[in-house]
């Protein structure tokens, strides 16, 4: 049996149904405009209008009955004034509970509903502002971030230029280097040679006897003795047996010690012969006689110091070309579209978990250091690991220290807004 209420004021000149069509959005009520007959929405049957909102339910889709709980598949729209509209089941009309703020879903129930919409508005219109206000900021701050990245990425170009125009001048100055060493050995080395083409040569020094005799003279006291031509003089065929003491009076003329005078008539004649006895260490060891030669010296100190010039020079080279290679490594890393993650590069993050401090270094290296002081690496740089939608969510550090199970650690930083990280490590 259907049961139908209508209101009908009556006029001079007719009816007027004062029926309000309860529950429908602007975009439906041209579905609704009053005449004959009804057209359910989904087309599936054809109704009197009277029969709209008679709380009995006609159509399958509910359309018959947007004002009332009759039909199980009905949705109740909430205009809601000043808040957000939306769609409630119908069977939650006249239910004695307030579903739309504006209290339109109780309009025949005993329950008093206040019109709330205007303050849920003015809290989520406050809300909005504040997102909007933060996602300004961020903006903001992501275009201040890209025009830093746009800059240092800059200054690490000018100075990857300037790295490599100096290893280019530092390379010519090292062939310089490399030729004058080379000549200075050469020449230390035809020095000596000259000196020691014929033991004649040492004739050709008047100061050479002098200076021999006190090479051998240990204490200076102007005289040679068996103990210090012991510790001067060698066998030329067999330099390493120290000589005996009749050897050494031999040599001496017979006696135990021999002056000047005496050594330039004697010693010195064996001495340059140089075909039974010799001085010891005579290519250029400390004291020796050789080594006592100006020209020898000369030579000898041009040789080392070209040598420690172009050692200067190679260790200047070498630590510009690694500086060079960090540098291109550094530039090589993928710092998001429009370099926004560069600044990061130069940042360090601490957590403590526990008794663990971790310590994030972006686009360098992840550690863990323990309260008493030992620190593990947790990997070191690999790649961006985000999904497709979001590349630049998500950091990969590997490649750290081995566990003991087997396998290297590894980290995965996880990039949230207001940059904060979390993390995962793959520890042993």
């Amino acid at each position: 049996m259907r049961f139908q209420i209508i209101l009908v004021a009556v006029f001079c000149c007719g009816f007027v149904d004062l029926r309000k069509i309860r529950g429908i959005s602007s975009s439906y009520k041209r579905f609704y405009k009053e005449r004959k007959s009804f057209l359910c929405i989904d087309g599936s049957k054809m109704i009197l209008f009277e029969r709209v909102n008679d709380d009995y339910c006609d159509c399958e889709d509910g359309s018959d009955e947007p004002g009332t709980s009759a039909c199980p598949r009905g949705r109740f729209y909430c205009t809601n004034l000043g808040f957000r509209p939306h769609y409630i089941p119908s069977s939650r009309v006249n239910d004695g509970i307030c579903d739309c703020c504006d209290a339109s879903d109780e309009y025949n129930s005993h329950v008093h509903c206040q019109n709330t919409c205007w303050n849920l508005g003015q809290r989520e219109r406050a809300y909005v502002e504040g997102q909007m206000r933060t996602l300004d900021e961020g903006l903001r701050l992501k275009q201040q971030l890209i025009e830093e990245g746009v800059l240092l990425w800059r200054e690490k170009q000018a100075q990857l230029r300037d790295l490599q125009q100096v290893a280019e001048d530092l390379q010519i100055k090292l062939e310089e280097h490399r030729r004058k060493k080379h000549e200075a050995d050469q020449l230390k080395e035809q020095t000596l040679k000259a000196m020691q083409g014929g033991h004649s040569g040492l004739r050709r020094h008047n100061d050479t006897v002098s200076s021999v005799f006190k090479l051998l003279d240990c204490n200076k006291d102007g005289s040679i003795t068996v103990d210090e031509v012991q510790a001067k003089v060698t066998l030329v065929h067999d330099a390493e047996r120290v000589l005996s003491e009749d050897e050494a009076v031999a040599l001496l003329a017979g006696g135990h010690q021999m002056d000047l005078t005496k050594f330039r008539h004697t010693l010195w004649e064996i001495l340059t012969r140089g075909d039974s006895v010799k001085i010891k260490d005579t290519h250029g060891a400390p004291g020796s006689l050789l080594a006592e030669d100006p020209h020898l010296m000369a030579a000898d100190r041009d040789a080392e110091w070209e040598t420690t010039n172009l050692k200067k020079v190679e260790e200047a080279y070498q630590t510009v070309n690694m500086e060079i290679s960090d540098l291109q490594k550094k530039l090589a890393i993928d710092y998001g579209t429009d370099w926004e993650f560069l600044f990061l590069s130069s940042q360090c993050y601490k957590l403590k978990v526990y008794e663990y401090t971790y310590t994030l270094c972006p686009f360098n290296h992840v550690t863990q250091r323990n309260t008493a002081g030992t620190e593990v690496s947790l990997g070191k740089w690999g790649m961006w690991a985000g999904t497709p939608e979001n590349q630049y969510s998500q950091m990969v550090y590997e490649n750290g220290e081995p566990c003991w199970q087997g396998g290297s650690r590894s980290t995965t930083g996880l990039w949230r807004p207001r940059s904060r990280t979390h993390g995962h490590q793959d520890l042993c």
